[in-house]
């Protein structure tokens, strides 16, 4: 049925003839528009766990390079993208590695983490007026399919991507993927995915309130919806209070909750964020809510050759409550604290510092109910401004997660630290 509604949507977004931009017309060339980037990063994960738990960490050099060519002048346009990925493992532990949550390097049957990886992708795209389309291998940014560039390499997906902006303010994506290329492992279909289809928009209704609905059905897996909704109340020049509210439902099918031994098909969660800015203070409040009869709570993520995984992007969790732990357990309930500040007012541009504590409750599992968890998340950042490295960015990021012993089938206890060195640099 949904790949019905995106072949429809498709076709009436190739044939609209009234529209009322047409970002093509205004086309430089292939050539002229043709961007080359190189991501330098050096990135490390540590994993102190608690309860008995073995400590992980990981640690790499990796290199990214994106080329994004402008498209040729015409009625239609022609372009390619494509990228490069190379990551070279500088801890090298058999004992450390293979915590699913950092996942830098893949272990191979002999139980050794890689000591490298390589890999690139490739898409040929076409544009008429505003409206894209995109084949090959590709990093969709979707509520519904987001991959995930929080670790060393980013993952990709291949397959099929249309994206409309023809009307101001409108934007509408179609697409279907039938290959997942894991962040941790070389190839273009290490991540088991069969296929994924994809289909919504967000609308940008005034210049204080947007909103979007998306759809996604990962075959054999599970079918999901999101709900989002946006508003910013300007209050002063330099005050303001933003509403954010994100919503998800999944519905596993029931092969593949019999296949993986998983309780429940159904799960809804959703959080409402309040963000209050005045000055270089920044100030949040937000509750996230979980429920449903599914034990997984809301599934995403990882790769469906892991047990009890789903393959649409380790970054589809728009939701406010996700640092360390996503505060999404079965029939949890979350609040969160937050402060952020910039210290560009202080005659310090570039740095920020947030913190945020988060408490979760109600936790089921299988074998109880009433758990609970606690996180402390605190993050410095710093970007050069100037100079030869400018750009250049480091984040040290930490995080304290206390949960209690009944809820230990769900989540384990620890300290994490993660530092992260990132050097942009634009070769054209």
């Amino acid at each position: 049925m949904l790949n019905k509604r995106i072949s429809l949507i498709a076709l009436g977004m190739w044939s609209a003839t009234q529209a009322m931009a047409n970002d093509q017309a205004e086309s430089k060339g292939f050539v002229e528009d043709s961007s080359l980037k190189v991501l330098l990063r050096n990135a490390y994960m540590n994993r102190d766990y608690k309860d008995g738990n073995p400590d992980k960490s990981e640690w790499g050099q990796a290199a990214i390079g994106t080329f994004s060519s402008g498209f040729t002048q015409g009625t239609v346009g022609v372009g390619v993208d494509a990228f490069g990925l190379y990551a070279l493992n500088l801890e090298r532990s058999e004992e450390r590695s293979g915590a699913q949550g950092i996942d830098f390097f893949k272990k191979g049957d002999s139980g050794q983490p890689a000591d490298d990886l390589s890999k690139g992708g490739a898409a040929i795209k076409f544009r008429l007026s505003s409206t894209t389309l995109t084949y090959g291998d590709q990093m969709p940014a979707l509520p519904v399919l987001n991959y995930d560039n929080s670790r060393l390499l980013p993952e990709s997906y291949t397959g099929t991507l249309i994206t409309s902006k023809e009307i101001k303010g409108l934007q509408l994506d179609a697409g279907r993927f039938t290959a997942e290329s894991r962040k941790s492992a070389e190839g273009r279909d290490s991540g088991g995915l069969k296929s994924i289809n994809v289909l919504g928009g967000s609308y940008q209704f005034t210049e204080q309130f947007k909103a979007a609905l998306y759809a996604s059905d990962v075959e054999d897996v599970l079918k999901k919806q999101y709900v989002n909704a946006n508003y910013v109340f300007p209050i002063d020049k330099d005050q303001s209070l933003t509403l954010d509210f994100n919503g998800y439902r999944t519905k596993l099918e029931d092969s593949y909750v019999g296949e993986n031994g998983i309780t429940g098909d159904d799960n809804k969660i959703w959080s409402l964020a309040a963000t209050f800015i005045t000055g270089p203070h920044s100030f949040t409040l937000a509750h996230q809510r979980s429920t449903g009869d599914s034990n997984l709570g809301y599934a995403y993520g990882g790769y469906q050759k892991d047990q009890g995984r789903i393959g649409d992007g380790g970054n589809t969790i728009y939701l406010a409550n996700s640092y360390w732990s996503d505060f999404n357990a079965e029939d949890e309930r979350s609040w969160q604290l937050g402060y952020g500040l910039d210290f560009s007012t202080f005659g310090v541009p570039g740095l920020s510092y947030n913190v945020a504590y988060v408490r979760g409750d109600n936790i089921t599992t299988s074998t109880s109910e009433g758990g609970t968890e606690r996180e402390i998340f605190n993050q410095i950042k710093y970007v050069v401004q100037s100079g030869p490295a400018k750009d250049l960015s480091v984040k040290l990021r930490s995080s304290v997660l206390r949960v209690s012993q009944k809820s230990s089938e769900y989540n384990v206890s620890g300290n994490e630290v993660r530092v992260f060195v990132d050097y942009p640099i634009n070769i054209f």
